[in-house]
């Protein structure tokens, strides 16, 4: 007979670095043992409940719910005194009620008893007793612990207490064997007392992963958890490779001197019968005035709101639609649903907190636009409700908000104050190991070479999604690299088994979720932020169990069209509306023609700005199709819509029915949208029937393909088209499906990026200086959004005491630096400054001194001030001002401790308390700081180069070498040549495994800043003159499909030896791709004009689409100057990637 066995000591992936079992390999590998139930039993948490509930339905086994807690003498106190030790013990849920009260217990671990550990005590036990099963647990738990000191009389109190808590029928004494001498110490003495004391005995094995030889890689898990090497001597290890899922044999051979400790796990499996609800509807409720539904109170306020939005006489088409939308809703029972959101945006609204004009499909309701949810007319723009709220397949609404991201947790706090703390949390999310992360973690802690797992971990594309099985199908490279280095095969295997599973735990960036009874009765909660839960279970198992999700994204640039409009207000006296918009606005056209998006929300990259100077938008719905276009997949329709759109390429449709829904983008299906209103108006389909089709062809899957092709293809014929044209469309659709964009989201956010260009095209000072005031802190952004400035002639004035403010302000056409930009510099010390202000401009330092608080204003502060130029509108320079500093605080703070400056302010114009002069002449004695240092001060105190730049004694020598500004480097950059300049700002020295010397260096130009990563090779021939402060010219590649990006440096200049730079242009060659459309003589005499415009050294190539030959022009009549501004003005001519630079070393 087979023995059967339930393993009841189980720790999966959600024992974060600890565990190395997948959910998935654990609840597979029961089956294929043929065990009929398996526990979890994380350490301290919950977060893997619901996978692991689902995943054993799914197999056919019985899941048993528990939690390995942690236990101390009293979970309330934070000492670390002995009696405090934490312990381990192990829970099991027998009922439903049980699992509640295990919610219970590990939520109140989390939020009252943290402290190193989420912590429980014995009381709290007996609270939450009812449901429960309880074992003395692993080595770890404080029945063992007191035997392995050899403490019995301990021992046999806390069993007896236990044995109180409990009762004899749900206390259990857990032996386990994995070959350790206090184990087997520790079962005979539980052996014993079983007899003793008449309690049921079980065997467990404590697994931390599924296979024996997954030992090593559990071990690496551990290292990469704790920060050691494997090598470390000191360090946490496990004893063996004996904590794996051990068979019922296995387990029965082990424990055949005890065979009831076995049976007593099937026992305990049969016993534990935990309901876990999928599908319900916990959403909470709205409070309505007495004797008004939900349902009538939504639909008084939609009417008052479409009033609102359309006038008092409403069409037909908009009454129509709107009563249709609340049908929709009041049948799928969603009434209270859009009350509660309509609620906290009109909170919102109220209080002036900026809120998004949508986002995602609720774009798509009418009833979101008159609830002003959302500031997109979606019959204006041919948005469809059945995208985001299907009457044919029951599903959540699902409205996500834009908030200005200063201000988004007043709307949280309000929702917690108006539904209970208890029924508000945030969520929570887990960041899991990517491909790369593996790889460079795993490198570490084997402590492999640096140069080889780096070279690994390049060739694994960064996208996201990516697994190492995807990154050996696209790179050739990896999988030779596997064959021909052991070393390397082994660290990628690890990888392979380590990938995917959670590392740590994070707040959701935007998702609150919230229930109409206490959350604990349905999740475990935890410590969040700002006062905030946080629960244990993600989004999805949240979304499964029914409560209801919502998210609130905080979006920086509604912080930024707010204070632009206040600005604008304040400065210039005009109230910008965007409210009645016909979003035709010409100069805004210009901008994004011109490519001149920086800070343009959606369109700043470079690549972007390209298609946006090839397209040259002329209206809002061009706008709408870039957003959608500009994605992996449908780019390649890019050319075709600019072609078609600038009449280079007729427009073709793929049947003459579908012109008038596809005429808008040229013959190309470009949203999600036009699937479903071609199976409308071709099949017949509704819109509910057309968006479950849109969903099936999506999710590529057979069944559901030729289900829906039917179907189609049989509304087709009965709608007059023949079955070949059906099967046709279908194929279109199928292909499309993929490519196709939510357009209601498109449309919404092409509002915001329409917004944000409107105000930089016609306000850029106010624009500008409310991007940069938003960006403190992002001191590279700081610098980009200056450039921009400085390229559009607006200076940037350094902060100065007499006219800063907090943030950026406009000073005519120029924008001033705020003061809290400044290091060291706080809220509360600006508003100080400007309190005391207000009484006239300050005379002197003195006088400064005199008239602030200098217990807020202290010497910290006052000193940053200086260093920073902010005290330069004062007599004396930054030197003077800093050496003088000293007297004058001892003179004014004096004054200030006796109250003195109250009665100087009442006798001024006396002689009653004037002022000791200074002893020196500070101004004349001390030296002025020279330039370099000016700046240098600047970099320290503003955290960027304001007056100037390190890096601009050296124009001449590089303006005509470099490709980038470090701004430009990105993603999708990976594997390019590039030339850059900058000043070193930081090196790192290490030592390859073999010895070698390499180093990081950190490069800075006046956009940015960016790593460069120098082998030793290349090192060994500028170790000489590799310092901080160096300005250099770096040729290289870059690598930008890592975290961050990072030049791979082949060769190394300094700037600061002209010899060195003599001839450097001869080592580029520039390549200008010309398509066959492009061969005309006005196209190519413009192009003559650039190259002549932008003379210089470097040679040029002409390659012709046609022939696909090149031709190089004479370096003496075309050679050119590779600016950036040369190939902006080819790519305008000519394309996007007209213009390729190859760099040679």
């Amino acid at each position: 007979m087979k023995d059967e066995f339930v393993h009841l000591h189980v720790h999966s992936e959600y024992s974060l670095l600890d565990g190395a079992g997948r959910i998935e390999q654990l609840v597979q590998t029961a089956k294929a043992n043929g065990m009929k139930a398996l526990a979890i039993t994380d350490h301290g948490s919950m977060y893997g409940v619901i996978p692991f509930y689902r995943a054993c339905l799914e197999a056919g086994i019985k899941p048993i719910i528990g939690c390995e807690m942690y236990i101390s003498e009293n979970y309330l106190e934070r000492s670390m005194l002995k009696e405090q030790k934490i312990c381990h013990q192990l829970l099991l849920a027998e009922s439903t009620e049980g699992y509640h009260n295990l919610i219970r217990l590990t939520t109140e671990a989390h939020l009252r008893g943290f402290h190193y550990k989420p912590r429980i005590d014995r009381s709290l036990l007996r609270k939450y007793r009812n449901g429960l099963i309880a074992t003395s647990s692993c080595l770890g738990g404080e029945i063992p612990q007191a035997i392995l000191q050899d403490d019995d009389e301990k021992a046999k109190r806390l069993l007896e207490e236990y044995v109180d808590i409990f009762g004899r029928e749900h206390f259990f004494l857990e032996l386990q064997d994995h070959q350790i001498w206090e184990q087997q110490k520790v079962n005979q003495r539980l052996i014993s007392w079983a007899k003793e004391y008449d309690l049921g005995l079980i065997a467990t094995n404590d697994i931390h992963y599924v296979h024996q030889d997954d030992y090593q890689v559990h071990d690496c898990l551990l290292c990469i958890g704790t920060g050691k090497k494997v090598e470390d001597e000191k360090r946490l290890r496990f004893a063996n490779d004996q904590f794996y899922f051990k068979s019922a044999e296995e387990m029965a051979r082990q424990f055949s001197h005890v065979p009831e400790a076995i049976a007593n796990t099937v026992k305990i499996a049969k016993r534990c019968n935990v309901e876990i609800s999928f599908g319900e509807r916990l959403l909470p409720e709205f409070p309505v005035p007495q004797g008004v539904s939900s349902s009538e109170y939504l639909r008084a306020i939609c009417e008052k709101g479409a009033q609102k939005r359309y006038g008092e006489q409403l069409t037909d088409e908009v009454e129509q639609r709107l009563y249709y939308e609340l049908d929709v809703i009041d049948q799928m029972g969603f009434a209270d649903y859009f009350l509660v959101v309509w609620d906290l945006v009109s909170f919102a609204h109220q209080n002036q907190i900026a809120i998004g004009p949508g986002r995602g499909s609720a774009a798509g309701s009418l009833v979101s636009y008159v609830l002003e949810i959302t500031d997109v007319d979606p019959i204006k723009y041919q948005l469809l409700f059945e995208r985001f709220l299907n009457p044919e397949r029951i599903s959540m609404p699902d409205i996500d908000i834009d908030i200005c991201y200063e201000r988004r947790e007043e709307v949280i706090a309000y929702v917690t104050r108006k539904y209970g703390n208890d029924r508000v949390a945030q969520i929570i999310t887990f960041g899991t190991m990517a491909p790369r992360a593996a790889i460079r973690d795993l490198g570490r802690v084997l402590n492999l070479p640096y140069q080889e797992v780096d070279r690994v971990a390049k060739l694994i594309p960064g996208n996201p999604g990516m697994t190492l099985k995807r990154a050996f199908q696209l790179e050739t490279k990896l999988e030779e690299l596997y064959h021909s280095n052991p070393q390397m095969a082994q660290l990628v295997d690890y990888a392979r088994r380590i990938e995917g599973i959670p590392r740590h735990t994070s707040t959701h960036a935007a998702g609150v979720v919230m229930s109409k009874t206490p959350l604990t009765d349905w999740v475990p909660l935890q410590e969040g932020s700002d006062g905030v839960s946080l629960t244990q279970y993600a989004m999805e198992a949240l979304e499964q169990i029914g409560l209801l999700k919502m998210d609130f994204l905080g979006l920086r640039n509604l912080s930024v069209i707010e204070k632009a409009i206040e600005m604008i207000h304040r400065d210039q006296g005009v109230q910008v509306s965007f409210e009645d918009c016909d979003y035709q606005d010409e100069a805004t056209y210009r901008l994004l023609a011109k490519g001149e998006t920086t800070g343009v929300f959606q369109l700043e990259s470079s690549g972007i700005r390209k298609v946006l100077r090839e397209l040259k938008p002329s209206h809002f719905e061009d706008i709408v199709a870039v957003l959608a276009l500009y994605r992996p997949g449908p780019m390649e329709q890019i050319p075709r819509y600019i072609r078609a759109k600038h009449g280079l390429e007729s427009v073709s449709y793929p049947h003459p029915a579908l012109q008038e829904i596809l005429l808008p983008t040229y013959g190309i299906i470009v949203y999600q949208e036009q699937i479903m209103q071609i199976a409308a108006m071709l099949a017949g389909f509704s819109l509910g029937q057309a968006d479950i089709l849109r969903r099936a062809v999506s999710k590529k899957k057979k069944d559901l393909l030729d289900e829906q092709r039917k179907a189609f293809v049989q509304g087709c014929v009965r709608n007059g088209f023949e079955e070949e044209v059906g099967h046709q469309i279908y194929d279109l659709i199928v292909r499309f499906a993929d490519y196709g964009f939510n357009r209601s989201h498109a449309v919404a956010y092409a509002v915001l990026a329409y917004r944000t260009a409107y105000l930089k095209a016609n306000y850029p000072q106010a624009y500008l200086a409310a991007q940069l005031s938003t960006m403190m802190g992002n001191q590279g952004k700081v610098a980009e959004y200056m450039d921009e400035a400085k390229r559009m002639g607006i200076s940037i004035l350094q902060p100065d005491i007499q006219h800063s403010r907090h943030h950026f302000t406009i000073e005519g056409n120029q924008i001033r630096f705020g003061l809290a930009a400044i290091k060291n510099v706080g809220t509360q010390a600006i508003d100080v400054i400007l309190e005391a202000r207000e009484k006239g401009p300050f005379l002197d330092l003195r006088d400064f001194c005199r008239r602030i608080d200098l217990r807020i204003c202290n010497r910290r502060v006052l000193e940053s001030l200086i260093l920073c130029g902010a005290t330069e509108s004062l007599p004396g320079h930054r030197a003077s001002q800093k050496e003088m500093l000293d007297e004058v605080l001892n003179k004014t703070s004096m004054a200030q401790k006796w109250g003195l400056e109250d009665q100087i302010d009442l006798f001024e114009d006396e002689d009653l308390f004037s002022e000791e002069p200074l002893t020196r002449n500070y101004e004349e004695e001390i030296a002025p700081y020279s330039s370099r240092e000016r700046i240098q001060l600047e970099k320290e105190y503003l955290g960027l180069f304001l007056s100037g730049h390190p890096l601009d004694d050296y124009r001449s020598q590089y303006e005509g070498q470099i490709t980038h500004g470090i701004h430009q480097l990105e993603e999708g950059m990976d594997g390019a040549s590039i030339v850059l300049a900058g000043i070193v700002t930081h090196i790192k020295s290490i030592r390859t495994k073999k010895g070698d010397p390499m180093a990081f260096v950190e490069l800075e130009d006046q956009t940015g800043t960016v790593e460069v990563v120098v082998f030793p090779n290349t090192y060994r021939r500028v170790r000489s003159f590799l310092q901080e402060d160096q300005a250099l010219l770096i040729k290289g590649v870059y690598q930008g499909n890592d975290e961050s990006g990072k030049c791979i440096a082949n060769q190394i200049i300094r700037l600061d030896e002209p010899n060195q730079m003599a001839g450097s242009g001869a080592d580029q060659r520039v390549q200008i791709f010309i398509r066959t459309h492009q061969e005309r003589s006005e196209i190519l005499y413009a192009l003559k004009l650039i190259l002549k415009e932008n003379y210089g050294k470097t040679p040029v190539q002409l390659v012709y689409e046609r022939t696909k030959k090149g031709h190089a022009l004479p370096v003496q009549q075309y050679g050119v100057n590779t600016n950036l501004h040369f190939q902006q003005e080819v790519e305008a001519l000519l394309g996007t990637d007209s213009v390729r630079i190859s760099v040679y070393n």
